[in-house]
């Protein structure tokens, strides 16, 4: 008798999700993990959740800082910054996310069952309502405002 591989078919739904709400991003993530999974890498599943996010933060941090790297941002304009009030508001918003990326991280190592909630929501939101999937990190931080850090 054969047994059904639940996390497969889970994978498979999600990149249904992900084809029906036309975001690539979680197709093909679903894809590569798909992938690893029917390949018999699962070895690489440990590795992926100790430093997947860690990895992902960081090419995110290089996407969003290249407009500086390349010279597209000039000291000027990084300097401006703090003379209009919708770039100071921005420095304060981007404090707050950061702050709230923190408490996130927090909270999902300290209580797993939440991540399962955090995820299907992210998810449905970046299949959906093409968001992008930093959403658990900063929802984390938002539930952790709401139930304490722990």
């Amino acid at each position: 008798m054969a047994t059904i591989d639940t996390p497969a078919i889970i994978l498979l739904v999600l990149v249904a999700l992900g084809i029906i709400g036309n975001n690539s991003t979680v197709t093909i993530a679903m894809l590569v993990l798909l992938l690893i999974r029917v390949l018999g890498w699962h070895q690489a599943f440990p590795w992926l959740q100790k430093y997947g996010l860690t990895i992902g933060i960081i090419i995110l941090t290089i996407g969003v800082m290249t407009p500086l790297a390349s010279g597209k941002i000039s000291l000027d304009t990084i300097l401006s910054s703090f003379l209009s009030w919708k770039s100071l508001a921005a420095i304060g918003i981007g404090l707050f996310v950061a702050y709230l990326g923190g408490r996130g991280t927090i909270l999902m190592t300290n209580q797993p069952t939440v991540v399962a909630g955090l995820l299907i929501g992210t998810l449905i939101g970046v299949a959906f309502f093409k968001g992008v999937p930093v959403g658990p990190l900063i929802a984390a931080g938002l539930l952790s405002l709401l139930i304490g850090k722990s």
